[in-house]
């Protein structure tokens, strides 16, 4: 993805958020913190973007968010009840009103059959609601794969349902 369609995104979800009142953090593995840097490459943005968290570890995601060690290994990191988790760690672990994480298999390696190179599993959440998870594989090598993730994250917290 261009730099411009990053910008684009991570300015229209500002002031989206900005519109609502509504603060947002992040919880990312397989992008490395790229949503966050999307959004704060952009100027006054700290009205808006609370704090991120780079979880690439599965202790990471323990530690800093608060995902059951039991869950990871059940589903595996890569999963939408891991990335459900991710969500609301993040927001019991931050001032936010809503929050997106990300996990995926950004390849080259690390894939499989059932869980192949492009799986991702994006969720949202809001602070007393339930969070919402997408499943997509993206196409592409592991740069496209991480920039269509953040993209599409961007997008659903554009889209985030109870915000103005």
């Amino acid at each position: 993805m261009s730099p411009v369609s990053f910008a684009a995104s991570a300015e229209a979800v500002l002031a989206h958020h900005r519109r609502a009142g509504t603060k947002l953090a992040t919880a990312e593995s397989c992008t490395g913190g790229m949503i966050a840097a999307a959004l704060t490459e952009i100027a006054g943005s700290s009205d808006v973007f609370e704090r991120g968290f780079v979880t690439y570890s599965n202790e990471a995601k323990t530690e800093l968010l608060g995902v059951p060690a039991a869950l990871i290994a059940a589903h595996g990191a890569v999963s939408s009840e891991v990335a459900a988790a991710m969500a609301t760690g993040a927001l019991a672990r931050s001032r936010a009103d809503m929050a997106v994480s990300v996990t995926g298999i950004a390849g080259p390696g690390g894939g499989s059959a059932a869980k192949p190179v492009g799986l991702v599993y994006i969720a949202t959440a809001r602070r007393g609601g339930a969070p919402a998870v997408e499943r997509h594989v993206f196409p592409g090598d592991r740069a496209a794969i991480r920039a269509a993730t953040a993209l599409r994250a961007l997008a659903l917290l554009l889209r985030a349902p109870g915000a103005a």
